[in-house]
């Protein structure tokens, strides 16, 4: 799996309540969840976001409540995986299981900026700053994992090798 896009930046202990906010929750259609993404973190943030894009934040990633509409919101909304120093255990389990792609580099997070181009090997775990032309080592997805996002999620993936 390859990703390709601009760096969208974010600090530390991003809850999943600045993520997508509570107010937002009355629905569960992706696309109304991601036109509401980081809205009170970054109100600009669905108008500048293009598919393909990455995300990059700090520690904590995903702090906060349980909720799946977090991940998908970030998903649906443009972004292909996310790069953080740390997540927080609950919305790790939640992006695989909705497909979006996480990494954790605390030295690629280091080391890009707001709009850098960067390109993610998910396969090896290379994360490279095409801006800058520096390399980060990421841990690679293990198979079943790259296998669960490359379906879309756990349902697809699931779906997909039941028995015919």
């Amino acid at each position: 799996m390859q990703f390709k896009g601009y760096a969208h930046t974010y600090g530390r202990d991003v809850d999943t309540d600045v993520i997508i906010p509570a107010r937002y929750l009355n629905s569960s259609d992706s696309a109304e969840l991601a036109s509401h993404c980081m809205v009170d973190i970054d109100p600009d943030f669905t108008s500048r976001v293009k598919p393909g894009d990455i995300m990059v934040a700090g520690e904590n990633f995903g702090c906060g409540s349980s909720r799946e509409h977090a991940p998908i919101a970030i998903k649906y909304a443009g972004i292909d995986v996310v790069i953080a120093k740390s997540f927080a255990r609950i919305f790790y389990r939640n992006a695989i299981n909705t497909g979006l792609a996480i990494l954790e580099s605390p030295e690629a997070v280091d080391g890009i900026s707001a709009g850098d181009t960067v390109s993610v090997n998910a396969n090896s775990g290379i994360i490279t700053n095409e801006t800058t032309g520096a390399q980060y080592q990421a841990q690679a997805f293990p198979p079943f994992i790259r296998a669960i996002i490359e379906h879309g999620g756990l349902v697809e993936r699931t779906i997909a090798n039941l028995p015919d």
